[in-house]
């Protein structure tokens, strides 16, 4: 039945204002309550994904765990299962902190060795490739006679690797030393530990080589290399010219160049926070093995 209502009623009014009322008298504390707790769940989230917090010199201590760069190259898969076999590898071996330009100490296996191990001492000239396939170079002159060693880090018949002096050069790679004066490649084969402080800032060595003549293995005045002292002494009128029109001031402008030989920090975080937590535990474990190492005492055994 319908019900005829008068024009001058005040139903729509009442009915609006209890409405208003009932919506927002009795439901304000609950919902005042609910976003508080909102808050605090997503204060507390927040606190949590903050305690694990990537460092940013992350990416340059652990190299090694991103992948290529080079798309062909990639696949999510095979790098998961490389980064898991890294990490295994890590906790049989303590593969420290370096750099291009530390001195780095590598014992390997060598069964026509007399002790069963060689060791090679030298400057890290190359650090080259990512994952299992990660490779460097050493560089020494022994007996006025310069040696080039290269060394897979994760191979299986490296024993130890010891840093020697750790620090930082101008360049990122040192491959110019197989010509400069024999001087910058020469170290002590017993040379002793340098130690550096925990925490400490890694020094950067500004030594600026000096060039034999040419010829040389590669034409480096066409490179911008900042450890090399000025080549124009060592080059005719011809090989400047080359110099220049072989130059590409451009490219350090370019963008997606540069992104394309870089991984994206997105990804980058992604990878270093799957292995943040199990290679921190594995370093810690070396750290224990070491102190417990050097707290042994060998007991000379009973003369008969």
């Amino acid at each position: 039945m319908l019900r005829i209502l008068p024009k001058n009623s005040n139903y729509f009014v009442n009915s609006q204002f209890l409405f208003l009322r009932h919506s927002s008298s009795a439901p304000a504390a609950a919902t005042n309550e609910k976003n508080k707790e909102i808050a605090n769940y997503a204060d507390k989230k927040r606190i949590k994904k903050g305690s694990k917090k990537i460092p940013n010199d992350f990416r340059f201590k652990y190299q090694d765990f991103l992948p290529s760069p080079t798309a062909r190259y990639r696949n999510s898969l095979l790098e998961k299962l490389m980064r898991k076999d890294m990490l295994e590898r890590r906790s049989q071996v303590h593969i420290p902190e370096f750099y291009v330009g530390s001195i780095l100490k590598v014992t390997i296996s060598d069964p026509h060795s007399q002790g069963k191990t060689n060791s090679f001492v030298g400057i890290c000239t190359q650090r080259e490739y990512t994952g299992l396939c990660t490779r460097i170079t050493l560089r020494n002159v022994i007996d006025h006679q310069g040696i080039d060693v290269a060394y897979d880090i994760y191979d299986p018949l490296i024993q130890k690797i010891e840093v020697l002096k750790l620090e930082k050069r101008l360049d990122d790679r040192m491959l110019y030393l197989r010509d400069a004066l024999p001087e910058y490649s020469t170290v002590d084969v017993n040379m002793e530990p340098e130690l550096l402080a925990e925490g400490a800032p890694v020094p950067v060595n500004e030594t600026i080589v000096k060039m034999k003549p040419l010829p040389w293995m590669q034409k480096w005045e066409r490179k911008e290399l900042k450890g090399i002292e000025n080549l124009d002494q060592y080059l005719n009128l011809w090989r400047k010219q080359q110099r220049e029109k072989q130059a590409t001031p451009w490219e350090k402008y370019d963008l997606m160049k540069e992104y394309r030989r870089t991984i994206p920090e997105e990804q980058q975080n992604k990878i270093f926070s799957e292995i943040f937590d199990r290679i921190n535990k594995i370093n810690e474990e070396h750290k224990i093995k070491a102190k417990a190492a050097r707290r042994t005492i060998t007991k000379p055994q009973n003369i008969r």
